[in-house]
C-alpha cells in the first residue's frame, strides 16, 4: 500500500493551490474544498487565513513529472 502524499497543486490553482492539493489528498472536488474554507473563514475569521498562509508556507509544490520518452 503506498502512502499518500499532500503537495500544493501545480495546476488548475486560484491562489496557491493549497485547496486544490488538499481536495487531491482528500479526494474531493476543488470547488467543494474552497466552499468549505470559504464558509470556514466566515466562523473562524483571521485564523483561518493565518492556516492558509501556513500552509501555504509549508506545504512542498507537486513535483514535476517530466516524460523523457
Amino acid at each position: 500500500m503506498q502512502q499518500k502524499k499532500l503537495y500544493k497543486a501545480r495546476r488548475d490553482t486560484k491562489i496557491d493551490g493549497v485547496c486544490k492539493g488538499l481536495a487531491d489528498y482528500f479526494a474531493m472536488d476543488p470547488t467543494m474544498m474552497r466552499i468549505i474554507w470559504i464558509v470556514a473563514g466566515l466562523f473562524l475569521h483571521i485564523g483561518l487565513v493565518i492556516a492558509y498562509i501556513i500552509c501555504s508556507l509549508v506545504m512542498p509544490r507537486e513535483p514535476e513529472y517530466h516524460d523523457s520518452m
